[in-house]
């Protein structure tokens, strides 16, 4: 806990144009692992374009750990098909929130990643001031798959007591 910086919530907003497993549909679910954390959403049966908006929220002590994150096709009799993956990294984001930025006007963009070989970005993607925090809207390209993309979005929660970035 003494080492804890803060808390990431990731908000798995959707999936976009996934690889059929099954006959003519899939039934995906994201996994998100940091270090020694492991987080997934819910699976939406038989859906090419599923909408999970769920949140997932990892405990952060070192923010040059990436996150790499994992689409399932969800199977009943026998183990779950891969999907795709794909990895990114959060310190440009922490960096932003470093800035400590009270007082901008709302939607101001405090800096912007462009998509790179490292970062399975699939677009660029803003980091922007909005409702009193820093928050980064990511489309994330998927590896080792024929087609498909995972819309995310990530905030910063402080902890009391923790550790400042």
């Amino acid at each position: 806990m003494e080492n804890l910086l803060g808390l990431l919530r990731i908000h798995v907003e959707k999936g976009v144009n996934l690889a059929i497993r099954d006959v003519v549909s899939s039934d995906p679910y994201v996994v998100i692992k940091m270090g020694k954390q492991k987080l997934k959403t819910r699976v939406v049966k038989k859906n090419l374009n599923p909408e999970w908006n769920d949140d997932l929220t990892l405990s952060i002590s070192d923010p040059h750990t990436p996150i790499h994150l994992q689409v399932y096709d969800k199977d009943t009799f026998s183990m779950d098909d891969k999907m795709g993956d794909a990895d990114f990294s959060i310190v440009p984001f922490t960096e932003a929130v470093k800035m400590r930025l009270a007082g901008l006007p709302n939607n101001t963009i405090v800096t912007k990643v462009l998509p790179s070989r490292q970062n399975c970005l699939a677009e660029e993607s803003h980091i922007v001031w909005k409702d009193g925090k820093v928050v980064q809207n990511m489309v994330l390209r998927l590896k080792n798959v024929e087609s498909g993309e995972v819309e995310l979005q990530l905030n910063w929660i402080d902890i009391p007591g923790s550790r400042h970035l």
